[in-house]
């Protein structure tokens, strides 16, 4: 396994970033050297009514999002098991999910365990005054690099900072109106248009029309493209 990188070379891996691609690269680079298949960059911020998760960057798979829910994984990052800087990691491990019945169902550790993510470590990181959170998993437990992790954190410390309008940016951006956001919600647990009128007070010629502009708003080409562009970035 190569070695990390030094201090330097990280500030200079942050300075090559420029776009959200260029983050996913560097945290796959990351990936590679602790033994991780996997990670999630993310922030939680104030909603209307509740924390709501925005996904700066990920390679976890559409269906791990969806399924998992982004309850689940708010509560994981501002849990215990989330490190700050300097800390020692410890991971959620889907096979000991009976002894942390208050963060994870065992529905939720079977679902984790199929999808790839048997083991995840969860890490603060501190960019300015903003924090992001990192999740990084494996399929397998054991796989990842315990003893690397302070290392990576302070690696990606030193890259994010040298973006913070990229992250910022990432973090806030939400196009969707609140009742464009609500009707693309329900629709994308199952509802249908009249369900939603009906939830929402609304007719339905009105929730197609909210939901068509949530269409536009992400450039997406339908119903579905539109849910999974905005689940992937923690919109909904």
């Amino acid at each position: 396994m190569a070695g990390l990188a030094t201090n330097d070379q990280a500030v200079d891996l942050g300075k090559g970033l420029t776009s959200r691609a260029d983050v996913t690269g560097f945290f796959m680079q990351l990936c590679d050297e602790i033994g991780a298949g996997s990670y999630m960059l993310v922030a939680v911020v104030s909603g209307h009514e509740r924390p709501e998760l925005r996904i700066i960057a990920s390679n976890w798979v559409y269906d791990a999002i969806r399924l998992i829910g982004h309850e689940f994984i708010i509560n994981l990052v501002e849990s215990g098991l989330t490190v700050p800087p300097g800390g020692r990691a410890s991971s959620l491990e889907c096979s000991r999910s009976p002894d942390m019945p208050e963060l994870i169902s065992g529905e939720q550790a079977r679902l984790l365990d199929v999808l790839g993510h048997a083991e995840i470590f969860s890490l603060r990181v501190h960019v300015g005054r903003r924090r992001y959170f990192v999740l990084f998993s494996a399929a397998e437990a054991d796989s990842i690099d315990a003893e690397r992790l302070p290392r990576a954190q302070m690696l990606a410390t030193y890259a994010l900072s040298q973006v913070p309008e990229i992250l910022a940016a990432a973090a806030m951006q939400n196009p969707l109106s609140e009742r464009e956001r609500e009707c693309l919600y329900w629709v994308s647990s199952g509802k249908t248009t009249d369900d939603v009128a009906m939830i929402l007070g609304v007719s339905s010629n009105t929730v197609n029309s909210y939901v068509t502009h949530a269409i536009r708003k992400f450039q997406a080409k339908n119903r579905a493209m539109a849910m999974a562009t905005a689940i992937r970035s923690g919109i909904i």
